[in-house]
């Protein structure tokens, strides 16, 4: 077999290849080249550079895998690859420690003015007394999501003696408790920490989640660091809470817009950290990128299962055949129920109703868990493989029923999620090949979930409807759809809204208020 390594792959991972294939290097491979000699191999190997395109994938005569030695898949055409029955892979785990590391290292660059005074130093300068520091140990840290990065950060920041508080919605006790972190809300969070570290994705919801009004609530000395996602902070808002001295300092290193130019708002502010994306940039993760992405290749040229694919597992030709109209649905409604959820999710039951309970509903179940799982995650991609790893390492009991009578309909997915303080219900099924969600907790509806949906349950009455079109309308949030879903319970109906745009958190806090409403969640399935 051959595997074709492109774009500069580090050396680790090719000699790992070259002990049991052929290996053709092409550091620096052209579009038209990589076109004209994918046929011959087995595997290819790319960083980010080279573009694996449905032309590629469809020339492609004997490829069995795609391996991608970093996080992202965006130069892969995976839906093509997929449909080729190619696996694709990466290393979703392979720069954890450099961005983590990272992280420690902003904060303590900031805390010592490490930048400013090796640059005044470089210049002939002694500001021995002008930049006097703050110690780690003993001040409280903020931890802004709990994932593998945010865990890392947490237990690094305890070896400095620092007293660490999280906020994650999603994540429960016993798994705080195992970290050793207090669980905080956000506000918490916000309020009583002197270093706030955020470790989130980039969702609508995150999105400028920490601004000026967040700031103004902070400690006076508060320091904030982000190596997660450029727009989670509120550059604008940062940089002038800085200079007013609201925040005493910050540490950056992701933009909203990179590279970053010379007239981006952070650039030269005194007290702000700048570094150009460096968070993976270790050469161990190189290494470790390199070798993962190997490994994968490996197991999957010899027939064996691979655990980093971010693309289905296999299944028997007569299963998909059953199961793939229905694969979107069971992602989405996954993916309804998250957004809904007032809490952490501790257990999950995904039944299935109808002819579909003849056929393996296992990769069902995981596309439910994947729909629910990528919105919180931020490290990796959640795909059909780590998804019911990730849900057991968050705590979540999965399980699954079947019941061939489905009712009303030929065949029914139900998803029930167990939180805290009460269940969560949302059903859904197939209107010849579309999907459809018949049902939320106690609501009959009939909702197209291919778009962005606003949740309302509201009193009926005349003019609820109305004046929640008329706040939409006048923050220019374009209604496409709707739809009102009723139940027994008198007086109580369910408003879903498609909409065309983001609705954001204080836009969302408006229409909660509104006199009528007992709720308002946006269900985003773009962020899925």
């Amino acid at each position: 077999m051959k595997v074709l390594a492109a774009d500069g792959i580090a050396p680790a991972g090719i000699e790992m290849l070259k002990k049991e294939f052929e290996v053709v290097v092409k550091d620096k491979l052209p579009a038209e080249e990589l076109l004209e000699i994918i046929p011959e191999f087995d595997a290819l190997m790319v960083r980010s550079a080279s573009k694996v395109t449905k032309e590629v994938i469809e020339r492609a005569k004997k490829l069995k895998i795609i391996g991608r030695a970093g996080v992202g898949v965006d130069n892969i055409d995976i839906p093509a690859a997929t449909a080729k029955g190619i696996v694709v892979i990466n290393s979703p785990g392979g720069n954890t420690i450099a961005a983590t590391e990272h992280t420690m290292a902003m904060m303590l660059a900031m805390s010592r003015n490490i930048p400013i005074a090796n640059e005044t130093m470089q210049k002939g300068e002694w500001n021995r007394k002008k930049y006097v520091g703050v110690e780690l140990r003993g001040k409280t840290l903020g931890v802004i999501g709990m994932g593998r990065i945010g865990s890392g950060v947490a237990k690094r920041a305890m070896a400095f003696e620092m007293n660490v508080i999280a906020y994650d919605p999603y994540i429960n006790e016993e798994r705080a408790k195992a970290l050793g972190v207090k669980v905080a809300t956000f506000d918490e969070v916000i309020k009583t920490a002197d270093f706030i570290t955020v470790h989130m994705p980039l969702t609508p919801d995150t999105k400028g989640m920490i601004g000026m009004a967040q700031m103004k609530q902070m400690k006076k000395n508060v320091r904030l660091i982000n190596c997660a996602r450029g727009g989670i902070i509120v550059e604008e808002d940062l940089a002038e809470a800085v200079k007013q001295g609201i925040v005493a300092g910050a540490a950056i290193d992701v933009y909203t817009s990179e590279p970053v130019t010379k007239d981006h708002p952070l650039v030269g502010v005194p007290g702000i950290v700048l570094t150009p994306h460096l968070g993976a940039s270790t050469a161990e993760a190189q290494v470790r990128v390199s070798t993962d992405v190997a490994e994968g290749i490996m197991a999957c040229l010899h027939g064996q299962p691979v655990s980093t694919a971010v693309n289905m597992a296999p299944v028997s030709p007569q299963v998909m055949q059953v199961i793939k109209p229905y694969l979107t649905l069971a992602e989405r409604l996954g993916g309804t129920v998250i957004a809904l959820a007032d809490g952490p999710v501790k257990e999950l039951e995904v039944t299935y109703q109808g002819e579909i309970t003849e056929v393996n509903t296992g990769m069902l179940t995981t596309a439910v868990l994947k729909g629910m799982l990528n919105p919180i995650l931020m490290e990796s991609e959640v795909n059909y493989v780590n998804a019911p790893g990730f849900a057991k390492e968050r705590g979540i009991k999965v399980k699954e029923v079947k019941d061939k009578d489905a009712a009303d309909y030929a065949n029914l997915i139900t998803v029930k999620a167990t939180m805290g303080n009460g269940t969560l219900t949302v059903a859904g099924t197939l209107f010849g090949t579309e999907g459809r969600i018949v049902r939320i907790n106690d609501f009959r509806v009939d909702v197209d979930p291919h778009a962005r949906l606003l949740i309302c349950p509201h009193t009926n009455r005349p003019g609820v409807i109305g004046t929640i079109g008329s706040l939409l309308g006048n923050n220019k949030i374009n209604i496409s759809a709707m739809e009102v879903g009723q139940t027994e319970k008198e007086g109580t109906n369910l408003m879903i809204l498609t909409v065309d745009n983001d609705i954001p958190a204080n836009l969302l806090s408006a229409l909660k208020a509104l006199d009528g409403i007992f709720d308002a969640k946006l269900v985003n399935f773009y962020a899925i």
